[in-house]
């Protein structure tokens, strides 16, 4: 059940990472036909909100240039958005903000930020300042995850992760949040969690702690800044499938098959049905919620939580079994039963 999104790998961990497959799905490869359910399932991957539904609106969107970052700066700028994407990687930054520039006619300023560094932070939101002028919607999507034991994890493997999760959301939404307070200006923060932020996991305890952190923060935030004009909301995607991190962390393509067997819906998520979500929940059309958490993961969560879920399978077993031909001969020998 995680949200199969990770933005950084850390180096101490790579060869682990790599002869482990993720408890979230991955290759983009499929061998095995969907279940069949997942044809009623299919995914619209047109963009739902009106066009110009955040005409004369700027978005602040961390981890911007790739992954979920990227489609849903797409979708933002589509829909009238002036955007502002950051992350430490300022070239795949700019190429970002160029190609979505080119394609939907508005602007998209790239702009290269650390945010486990608060002064980095700080400076970035100059800078913003002077392009834009204070933000409208800001999207935390910045993050880190790896694989490793518990028990082997260093603290530098702990901080790697925390630090970017946990204190850089931080960073950003106390930053930004002074500065609309001090201006007086509304907005509607969201940030993208994990289902295990709820559930926990093991093998990626670092994640899971530091995403139920940020969860805690922005219910907190929901009930303490709403008098500034200012939401907070939270979604926890299940197994999405994005290229670049279900290329690393499942390399065999177990886990996508494993997954979408636990998903009622029968099939992965796709980027852009979580970017329309998303733009949902930063939009007018959703102003009356703020303190939200969205398990947006197919029914993944609630299947594996309930204990007689797996009961389908002995219904698959039964079914075999009323096929076989003694047992047929058993029921005719059983005229009363039968009656």
């Amino acid at each position: 059940m995680a949200a199969a999104v990770v933005g950084r790998i850390a180096k101490s961990s790579r060869n682990l990472v790599q002869r482990s497959w993720f408890h979230s799905s991955t290759v983009l490869r499929q061998t095995s036909p969907p279940p069949p359910q997942s044809r009623f399932f299919q995914p619209d991957e047109n963009t739902m909100l009106p066009t110009g539904s955040f005409s004369n609106k700027v978005a602040f969107i961390t981890g911007g240039g790739t992954g979920l970052g990227r489609v849903m700066t797409s979708t933002l700028s589509q829909l009238g958005a002036q955007c502002v994407i950051t992350s430490r990687k300022l070239d795949v930054l700019q190429q970002t903000a160029e190609e979505i520039s080119s394609q939907t006619g508005n602007k998209v300023h790239a702009l290269q930020c650390d945010v486990r560094d608060p002064e980095a932070v700080s400076r970035c939101v100059d800078e913003m300042e002077k392009l834009t002028g204070l933000p409208d919607v800001i999207i935390n999507n910045a993050a880190g995850n790896f694989i490793c034991p518990s028990e082997r994890l260093s603290p530098n493997a702990w901080k790697s992760i925390t630090d970017i999760v946990l204190n850089g959301t931080a960073f950003v939404t106390l930053e930004l949040g002074k500065r609309l307070i001090q201006g007086q200006k509304g907005a509607s923060f969201l940030v993208i969690g994990t289902i295990y932020a709820e559930s926990g996991s093991g093998f990626v305890v670092p994640s899971a702690s530091a995403k139920a952190g940020v969860e805690a923060m922005y219910k907190s935030l929901a009930a303490e800044w709403g008098r500034y004009g200012h939401r907070f909301n939270i979604i926890h995607p299940g197994p999405i499938k994005t290229k670049g991190a279900f290329s690393r962390l499942d390399p065999t393509g177990a886990f996508e098959k494993g997954a979408i067997g636990r998903i009622p819906t029968g099939r992965l998520g796709t980027p852009k049905e979580l970017a329309n979500l998303a733009a949902y929940l930063c939009s007018g059309y959703a102003n009356w919620m703020s303190g939200a958490v969205i398990r947006f993961d197919g029914g993944e969560f609630v299947f594996m939580a309930g204990e007689f879920n797996e009961l389908h399978k002995v219904r698959v077993t039964i079914k075999r079994f009323l096929q076989r031909e003694a047992f047929w001969s058993f029921l005719s020998s059983c005229s009363s039963f039968v009656r």
